[in-house]
């Protein structure tokens, strides 16, 4: 079992920054990816940007160039994943969620996600 407890989220103006963090606990060392989605009103929940253990990262086309992912382990109990995001522009507005995928021995994966944070950017 994996925890994720998100935070960070806040009332932005256009052109502004903000840093969302996600602590992950539990089974830590069994994480695979951990990531950024977001959800807009009325709209799908799309990734946003994800990184892999070993330290690739992915960037939807929409934030890239703005948005960075990083993570750091501080101990065998705890990771936490950050999602540094710049030029904030109103469409980016929406409730960003934390996810995190393990992989068991035998393959399997099991998703995790967080409660969610709101990020609103106002014009």
């Amino acid at each position: 079992q994996v925890q994720l407890v998100e935070s960070g989220g806040a009332l932005v103006q256009a052109g502004g920054s903000l840093r969302l963090s996600c602590a992950a606990s539990g089974s830590i060392a069994s994480i695979n990816v951990m990531g950024w989605y977001r959800q807009a009103s009325g709209k799908l929940r799309e990734l946003v940007a994800s990184i892999r253990s070993g330290g690739p990262t992915h960037y939807a086309d929409f934030v890239k160039g703005r948005f960075t992912i990083s993570t750091i382990s501080r101990d065998n109990a705890k990771n936490t994943v950050y999602l540094q995001m710049n030029s904030l522009k109103p469409e980016d507005t929406a409730v960003y969620y934390c996810h995190a995928v393990t992989v068991t021995p035998t393959l399997a994966e099991n998703k995790y996600w967080g409660q969610g944070t709101q990020v609103t950017v106002s014009s």
